[in-house]
């Protein structure tokens, strides 16, 4: 722990002072992990089904509920206003018609939460109630994913899976950005204006490496619980709902095909973040 501290430190003092560079910085062993795995390969191939798409949209609603909400709240927060843009950025609605489109009206009472993405959630509102300041290392990881590789991700999801038009991929869709490249450059210009001690400085890089720790929590959750049998477990509501039984493929060699899609969705945007 103390020399991956210490290599962090190495990399910030090479990134100069913008948040956004020191960020990137930080977080370079995370990317470097996620872009050598066969995730990215698998992906790129179309690899991807729509029981696997049901599944990460399922996970992506909750964690963005959490983190639009706490956003919401803290809209005037002087570390939250600088990169607020609910009508550019919002995924919830987006995300809510695409739930619609494959779950149908009564979406809702279909919704799939693993325990890693409960944590997430949890992690989320707590740093909304307590430290608003930390929701930008979330907020620019996760938005700026979406606004680049998400992009690359939404084409390739929707030719594996035979979508026509905007149905089922709204999540990839910003209808409020005409330039993904120019706002990012504008997000990151804002982001860079937020005011911060040393002290809350370091805090905001720490919670950005963890904003990928917790994305990677949620694949390795997924990937246990797929690789255990469809006999019916008791779980708390909480926590966990149970997969029905017709909605995943119960072959090893699919199950393994799932894990591999589900991880780069929900750890590979972020590759593309900084």
């Amino acid at each position: 722990m103390e020399a991956m501290k210490s290599a962090r430190r190495d990399d910030t003092e090479k990134a100069g002072s913008d948040l956004s560079e020191l960020i990137k910085a930080v977080t370079k062993d995370s990317h470097i992990r996620a872009e050598n795995t066969q995730l990215m390969l698998n992906y790129q191939k179309g690899q991807i089904t729509q029981p696997q798409y049901k599944l990460l949209l399922c996970s992506l609603y909750e964690i963005y509920k959490a983190l639009e909400e706490e956003l919401d709240k803290n809209a005037s927060h002087a570390g939250v206003a600088p990169i607020y843009f609910p009508q550019e950025l919002a995924r919830l609605e987006s995300l809510e018609r695409d739930l619609e489109h494959f779950f149908g009206p009564d979406w809702r009472k279909k919704i799939i939460i693993p325990a890693a993405t409960h944590r997430y959630v949890q992690t989320l509102r707590k740093i909304g109630r307590e430290n608003p300041m930390l929701l930008v290392a979330h907020a620019y990881t996760r938005y700026l994913g979406d606004l680049s590789g998400g992009q690359v991700l939404g084409k390739i999801t929707q030719k594996s899976m035979g979508l026509t038009g905007k149905e089922g991929i709204s999540f990839f869709l910003f209808p409020g950005v005409t330039s993904p490249n120019r706002f990012k450059q504008l997000y990151r210009s804002r982001m860079n204006s937020i005011e911060l001690t040393e002290e809350e400085r370091e805090a905001v890089l720490e919670e950005a490496v963890s904003a990928f720790e917790l994305n990677i929590q949620v694949f390795d959750d997924l990937q246990k619980m797929l690789s255990v049998t469809a006999e019916p477990v008791d779980q708390p509501k909480a926590n966990i709902v149970n997969f029905p039984a017709t909605m995943f493929p119960s072959s090893p060699i699919m199950q393994f095909t799932m894990g591999i899609c589900v991880a780069l969705a929900t750890v590979g945007m972020g590759i593309y973040a900084l």
